[in-house]
């Protein structure tokens, strides 16, 4: 099931696409890779939804990602006497932990960490901005405000922090029992909420011990600032534009969305663009203007994947969103303007083996218009080397591990199939021939490029570039 785009959609489970008949229909109109929220899923739950992919995926005979979104620290203020309080601009209004229900003068904060971490000159953002306070004091069990917009608080409200580096890990209780859970099933990808810092990184690292992915979302101004570091550090990143948006200026989010795809595309590391993309079509069988717009820019940035959140796990048109969003990536692929802009954001090769050779690989495949790039990719290295080069032509992603194939549904551009490693050069050659021919990329006569390492089943080699014909079988190279 060959598709007609390089970039990835990546689709979230819910009430509307649960069951296994709806995520098979969603698979077929484009989705790539699942996103199951554990802000919503029990252990339980989760374990079906994912044997529920995996007999899709086995009926289908494709590789398909599945990425655990863990919920992160969800702050939150207290509750008033009357459910509600009203604010007038200029007043004074306290945060602290006394845990009695509060009025229009002061909440209760259960969050320690935040009363320790709060200077004055920060400003604190109430359920997602809507209320906007400036600390003025703050003694460690208080935090006196000043209310700079906004006149109403309720119940539970969210805190938002966009100039305060709390001293916890982005890891919760919660995230820990999800994270244990999610580590016994077969889950590709764990993308990990609220980070702020690299450190944020370094606990789940210790306990997963290579067994998931890691996908930073990049939703706090703290991260931005440190956005080098905590790409080094993560296995992927996702733009996710709706927290961001909450605390830094709206007005900012869309050069932070292409400095963050240009520093992912330049590390070779995949990025997601998240949040909003087809909101309308939550009860609307068509997104607006504006919206097309917005997935368009995004594949026009070269960004891996673009992602579905409430179209799909809510919304009354998900398989409709699925498939708008792959008809736009596919018009904006075949746009003349597209190979010009994404070619000016390629960045330069390090100075490695994998990145010359994929280098190579493109600029061959290019010149002598051949039909398909393949990569024998065992760890997935290679096959991202090969993606970060953004070529015009197919890759094809070949591994003999399941779970790598599964991960690098995620990148773009590459099609993956799993295939038993090959013997010697010869059943190479004719293996990736095959493949090729098999899966609709090339006809006997066409030319294709592989790039592999020898001596073979070496993680970490790839070293050679052999231009084959596809035999006149469609069974064997030349």
């Amino acid at each position: 099931m060959r598709r007609r785009r390089k970039v990835k959609i990546l689709a979230t489970l819910g009430p509307a696409s649960s069951d296994e008949a709806m995520i098979r229909k969603l698979f077929e109109a484009g989705a790539d890779v699942f996103r199951i929220n554990m802000s919503h899923a029990s252990h339980d739950l989760m374990r079906e939804l994912v044997r529920r992919l995996r007999n899709v995926e086995k009926e289908l005979g494709r590789p398909i990602g599945i990425l655990a979104d863990l919920q992160g620290p969800k702050l939150r203020v207290g509750k008033f006497k009357d459910g509600k309080a009203d604010l007038v601009a200029g007043q004074t209004f306290t945060l602290d932990d006394n845990d009695t229900p509060g009025d229009n003068t002061r909440v209760f904060l259960p969050h320690p960490e935040i009363l320790e971490a709060v200077e004055p000159g920060h400003r604190l953002l109430i359920d997602d901005g809507k209320l906007a306070l400036v600390a003025e004091a703050s003694d460690g069990k208080h935090i006196r405000c000043r209310v700079v917009s906004g006149t109403k608080i309720s119940d539970k409200k969210g805190v938002s922090l966009p100039d305060t580096t709390l001293g916890v890990s982005a890891l919760t209780e919660k995230d820990r029992r999800d994270l244990d859970a999610v580590l016994q099933e077969e889950v590709d990808w764990v993308a990990l909420s609220f980070i702020q810092r690299p450190e944020d990184l370094a606990e789940v690292r210790k306990i997963s011990r290579g067994r998931v992915a890691l996908l930073s979302k990049i939703e706090k101004p703290q991260a931005v600032t440190r956005l080098e570091e905590i790409i080094e550090l993560s296995d992927a990143l996702m733009v996710a534009r709706g927290d961001l948006g909450v605390e830094m200026p709206l007005e900012t989010v869309p050069g932070i969305q292409k400095q963050i795809i240009r520093a992912c595309r330049r590390a070779g590391k995949p990025v997601v663009v998240a949040t909003q993309m087809l909101e309308s079509m939550i009860t609307a069988a068509v997104p607006t203007r504006a919206e097309v717009s917005d997935v368009a820019t995004a594949v026009f940035e070269g960004a891996d994947a673009v992602m579905l959140s409430a179209e799909s796990a809510a919304g009354a048109y998900p398989v409709e969103a699925v498939s708008t969003m792959a008809r736009i990536a596919e018009e904006v692929e075949r746009d003349p303007n597209y190979p010009g802009i994404i070619h000016a954001q390629r960045p330069e090769p390090n100075a490695t083996g994998a990145d010359a050779i994929s280098l190579a690989a493109r600029q061959i495949a290019e010149t002598l218009n051949l039909s398909a790039i393949v990569t024998y990719t065992a760890s997935g290295t290679t096959g991202l080397r090969a993606a970060r080069e953004r070529p015009l032509l197919p890759i094809i992603a070949l591994s003999p591990v399941v779970e790598t194939a599964r991960k690098l549904s995620l990148v773009w551009g590459l099609h993956c199939v799993v295939t038993e490693d090959a013997s010697d050069l010869d059943d190479m050659v004719d293996r990736a021939c095959h493949i090729a021919y098999q899966e609709e990329f090339g006809n006997p006569g066409d030319r294709i490029i592989i790039s592999a390492g020898v001596p073979l089943r070496t993680p970490g080699s790839t070293n050679m570039l052999r231009i084959a014909y596809i035999g006149s079988d469609g069974l064997t190279g030349i």
